[in-house]
């Protein structure tokens, strides 16, 4: 071993050590703050979920940056909520908060002035309140229906004062808010893939169904076709291959441009598809994730580029092309 290299491994890189303290002690306090959670946790739960109209998630400084993400979280899965400025809603945006909305305020001290208004609102109005602060006795805490207290632990910067650990510990607390939310409502992934159809998550979300071509576009032939009009029918429909069907409409086989090539010869046209197909095709089902229907095409030694999709009875229900899963934005 070198000099340079002993003096590296024996002297950390200041920048990593200060990275790896951060992380630790962000993670103590996620530790600490799994471990305290208790009944008053189901209960706020409880209050958002009797929430007949949308969660108003609300906080000033880095707190109000964590509640918006919170609504962004609680939103996407199926919990309809906003982010409301305090400030702002001393000056009108209170008229946004209606009865049958729910409010989950963050502050930190429990003490932030400028959710009063707020959270008099909320009371006037009858709104459940829940509150996630580090002070049980806070006015913010003792105002709500349920307090949501985090636990005494260090922020993470030198100084003790730049929220850090007290904002990953809210936002945490969020997470599980809003994962408890969509367990309790049996939120599924169907449901989640129709609030984010955009982007590569969208596109993987995506069902075969959704983008498989149904009806006269399918290349199918039942069996005893003669290969001339088999030929035909693959030349028109333009998915390099044909599916070949029992008369009940079941797929037995698939005959592809390598199958002809193996099969050709003077006779070829005297044949009939059955002679020629490869029978056990790779298939899908329609209901698949479109991201396991681009795994069943790549995952044997020989990757194909179509697929037909099978009902569990076997029959044909449509065809997907590679090409369909580039345009849905997923291979």
């Amino acid at each position: 071993m070198s000099h340079a290299t002993a003096t590296l491994s024996r002297h950390e890189d200041p920048d990593l050590a200060v990275a790896r303290g951060v992380l630790a002690t962000e993670a103590a306090g996620l530790r600490a703050l799994a471990a305290g959670l208790g009944p008053e946790f189901s209960r706020a739960v409880d209050c958002l979920a009797r929430a007949t109209g949308r969660i108003v998630v609300s906080g000033m400084g880095k707190s109000g940056h964590v509640a918006r993400k919170i609504a962004a979280t609680l939103a996407s899965t199926g919990a309809p909520a906003i982010f409301v400025h305090p400030a702002e809603a001393s000056h009108g945006d209170l008229g946004m908060i209606v009865r049958g909305d729910a409010v989950l305020a963050l502050s930190n001290s429990g003490e932030t002035t400028e959710l009063a208004d707020l959270v008099e609102h909320a009371r006037r109005n009858g709104l459940p309140l829940v509150a996630i602060t580090a002070r049980a006795d806070s006015t913010l805490a003792l105002a709500a229906d349920v307090a949501l207290p985090l636990p005494r632990a260090a922020e993470a910067c030198p100084m003790g004062l730049a929220p850090t650990t007290s904002t990953t510990m809210q936002m945490a607390l969020g997470d599980a808010l809003a994962v408890a939310l969509l367990t309790r409502r049996g939120f599924t992934e169907a449901d989640f893939r129709r609030f984010h159809p955009g982007g590569k998550l969208g596109a993987r979300l995506r069902r075969v169904r959704d983008l498989m071509h149904t009806g006269e576009a399918v290349p199918l032939a039942p069996v005893g076709t003669p290969m001339a009009e088999a030929l035909m029918t693959m030349t028109r429909k333009r998915f390099g291959c044909l599916g070949v069907t029992s008369p009940e409409g079941a797929l037995l086989g698939i005959v592809t441009d390598g199958d002809l090539r193996r099969a050709m010869g003077p006779d070829l046209l005297a044949h009939t598809v059955e002679d020629v197909m490869t029978r056990g095709p790779r298939t899908i089902g329609p209901d698949a994730l479109a991201q396991e229907a681009l795994h069943a095409m790549n995952a044997h030694e020989r990757p194909v580029t179509v697929l037909f999709a099978v009902e569990p009875d076997g029959r044909v229900a449509g065809i997907l092309h590679i090409h369909d899963l580039l345009r849905a934005g997923l291979a």
